[in-house]
């Protein structure tokens, strides 16, 4: 067996599961590994139940962050409900990690609110109320978990009104994370919604201050937490009626940090892996692309040259990663949607010819095994897969920002007690 142990609250927890673990490998990295390599679901503890709800859940990667952490803690993690609007995602989420309510609508539905102002000074004008009947009976609900879209597509017609910032999803989901009451509301986003031309981010501290939720912000990045990835993520984590010192939250992500890790880390064990299932094979590549694949192996390169390029990837594109070959040494670049086409980034295997399997995509972005994308009664096409494999929130993100969601609510002190 394996261990892994987190402290806050005064208390220690281990969490140990079946070593699979490469041979002298130890620590973090051993414990992560296993956790990657694993077939079968772990069981889950049989301490308290902690009642989440995930809105723009996609398939599950943010979730299955925060129910690791959450387990750890010798919890239970319960999903109360899940939403989304991609009905598929919502199956698979809910076939993997289990939901008492899925819910296929826009979170813009779900809350009426009214914001006054905007930016920090924002307030709402009445208390935000749930009004999907399927939602508003979920009872207590202990975390809130989000991750919007970059930029709000509401099914507001009128075009004023889509610019306003207080109609962005970003600011509907603080809206239902504290009509829900939650004690604990996590949103994440790409580092550049912070430069948002709408300041949602900004209007958000404001929304939930007022609310009486004490917060912390960073952005964190998947491979200072012990992933194989180049992944960073925004996150805001508040907390009802508690305060948090503003760096609280990059502070307690650091704890659990770990040395970045290689893609021979995370893949390693899949390279003769059977092409028998959809998520183990490759889409054919074109013939062209097979000639420029085949030219960095010939010269053993990472880097395709101008020469070989499309002319729209060469001199003075920002694209430098396009067409090129992972590092098997080294972490991997974010993966994204376009994982599997080599003109979206640099996703040529590291010693093999061809671009990298799901299953690859889908290990470096944190999944475990057990982690079944293709149920049997799912119809799920390769473009399903390299969106919610490509679209999810690292895991190792999710499980940080949830043990220091934990350790505000068991350390800090109450509003009312601040002086």
């Amino acid at each position: 067996m394996v261990t892994n142990t987190v402290s806050f609250g005064g208390k220690t927890f281990e969490t140990s599961i079946p070593d699979l673990a490469d041979l002298n490998l130890g620590g973090s990295a051993a414990w992560w590994q296993s956790f990657l390599r694993a077939a079968d679901k772990p069981k889950a503890p049989s301490g308290p139940v902690v009642n989440i709800v995930d809105a723009f859940c996609g398939s599950g990667g943010l979730a299955l962050g925060v129910k690791t952490a959450v387990e750890a803690s010798g919890r239970r993690a319960h999903f109360a409900a899940i939403l989304d609007t991609d009905l598929m995602a919502l199956d698979i989420h809910r076939k993997n990690l289990g939901s008492r309510r899925s819910i296929g609508a826009s979170v813009a539905t779900l809350v009426d609110y009214h914001v006054l102002g905007l930016g920090e000074e924002a307030s709402f004008g009445y208390q935000p109320e749930v009004i999907d009947e399927a939602l508003s009976g979920i009872g207590k609900v202990d975390m809130f978990i989000a991750g919007p879209p970059c930029q709000g597509h509401s099914n507001l017609n009128n075009h004023t009104r889509r610019q306003d910032p207080r109609n962005d999803l970003y600011v509907a989901a603080t809206a239902l994370g504290i009509a829900l009451a939650a004690e604990v509301i996590i949103i994440e986003n790409v580092p550049t919604v912070l430069n948002s031309h709408s300041n949602v981010v900004a209007t958000a501290v404001g929304l939930l201050r007022s609310s009486g939720y004490g917060l912390s912000m960073a952005i964190l990045k998947a491979d200072e937490l012990g992933g194989a990835q180049r992944r960073h993520r925004h996150f805001l984590l508040a907390v009802r009626g508690r305060e948090i010192e503003p760096g609280f939250l990059a502070a307690t992500a650091s704890e659990v940090g770990s040395d970045a890790l290689p893609v021979s880390w995370a893949i390693g064990d899949l390279l003769d892996t059977l092409p028998e299932k959809l998520v183990d094979t490759s889409p054919v590549a074109t013939a062209v692309n097979v000639d420029r694949i085949n030219y960095l192996f010939d010269h053993d390169i990472h880097d395709l040259p101008d020469a070989q390029r499309p002319d729209c990837h060469k001199n003075g594109t920002t694209y430098t990663a396009v067409y090129g070959r992972m590092h098997w040494d080294k972490p991997a670049p974010t993966i994204t949607t376009g994982f599997g086409t080599p003109g979206q980034g640099r996703y040529i295997h590291p010693t093999r010819r061809r671009v990298i399997t799901p299953h690859e995509a889908a290990r470096i972005q944190g999944f475990p095994d057990w982690f079944d994308f293709t149920p049997p009664d799912v119809a799920v096409k390769r473009k399903n897969l390299a969106k919610w494999i490509g679209d999810a929130v690292h895991p190792v993100l999710g499980y940080a920002v949830a043990l220091a969601a934990m350790s505000a609510c068991a350390n800090s002190h109450p509003v009312q007690d601040a002086a």
